[in-house]
């Protein structure tokens, strides 16, 4: 949320335009029904709606989903950690994308010294959570700080490094800035080549990360979605804060599923509305990047990752 849009006098959202936590498991439950198993809170910042663990509460109770994960800048964690895991919590992944204090600051635009997060880290793991790390790896800003990176935290978490993506209109995104992930894997080797890491298979279809063991048995993820697109696995829907639903992370418009909700409309128009769309769905913006550019997209900030 770039401080020269969101700044102190920015006019956020009143609270009654925001799903309410009832309408949100309303919906969850909805999405479960069709086969959905996992649930992700993400943001903006999750951390700082009110009562979270009781919406990860809420959620853990639906019959059917097998995993609550939460996406976090980490830096409530410490607070936080041990009553979002007895709420049912299973994991979280943590955003950090350089261990140098300038850099890392700069790149998340508030000054945030990485020391925050990495306490943050450690009290997911503490609380008994599972753990992820992304990073965003832009070309001239952060990238020859990998292997320092991956060094450090290797031994607590799984790292994903992620291609710098033209999600939403602010992130100044250039394909230039894109450090395609067969060259991140040879940064992160000791002779420069990469020739130390083994793919793995993946767990499940779909998985966005492609996995890779180094000789020392640690795991890397990389998320390739600019030098080698997945469109055609991805399975994800994502609903903003205001109900409504998309079916890419660059789509331009999405559902409105709030206002049927307020209506009244029952379980099973709910069922039809939320089918009808993910049966027509027609999205593979990442395979046609080189072809089309799209003026507006949803921001990151009202879907998360």
């Amino acid at each position: 949320m770039p401080a020269d849009i969101f700044g102190p006098d920015y006019a956020f959202l009143p609270r009654t335009e925001l799903l309410s936590f009832e309408e949100i498991e309303r919906l969850a439950r909805t999405f479960v029904g069709l086969g959905v198993q996992k649930l992700r809170i993400t943001g903006g910042e999750p951390t700082l709606r009110r009562d979270l663990p009781e919406l990860i509460s809420r959620l853990a109770q639906i019959e059917g989903v097998q995993d609550i994960a939460l996406t976090t800048n980490g830096l409530l964690l410490p607070r936080l950690a041990p009553a979002l895991r007895a709420a049912g919590l299973n994991r979280v992944t943590v955003s950090i994308d350089s261990l140098d204090p300038e850099v890392f600051g700069r790149m998340n635009g508030l000054g945030t010294h990485p020391q925050k997060v990495l306490d943050g880290i450690e009290a997911a793991l503490s609380a008994g959570l599972g753990v992820k790390i992304n990073t965003v790896v832009q070309r001239g800003v952060n990238d020859d700080g990998l292997r320092n990176l991956w060094l450090a935290l290797r031994d607590k978490a799984v790292l994903r490094l992620i291609e710098f993506m033209d999600v939403g209109n602010h992130n100044g995104w250039n394909l230039d800035s894109v450090v395609p992930s067969r060259e991140v894997l040879a940064r992160l080797s000791a002779d420069g080549t990469g020739a130390e890491f083994t793919p793995v298979s993946p767990n499940y279809r779909g998985e966005v990360a492609a996995r890779h063991v180094g000789a020392d048995g640690h795991e890397i993820g990389l998320i390739s979605s600019v030098s080698a697109p997945f469109c055609g696995d991805c399975s994800r829907a994502r609903i903003s804060a205001v109900g409504v639903l998309y079916t890419c992370l660059f789509a331009g418009a999405g559902t409105d599923l709030r206002a049927p909700l307020r209506a009244g409309a029952d379980d099973e128009a709910m069922h039809e509305l939320i089918a009808g769309v993910w049966r027509a769905r027609r999205d593979r913006y990442s395979e046609e990047r080189g072809e089309v550019t799209r003026e507006q997209k949803v921001e990151m900030s009202h879907i998360g990752g």
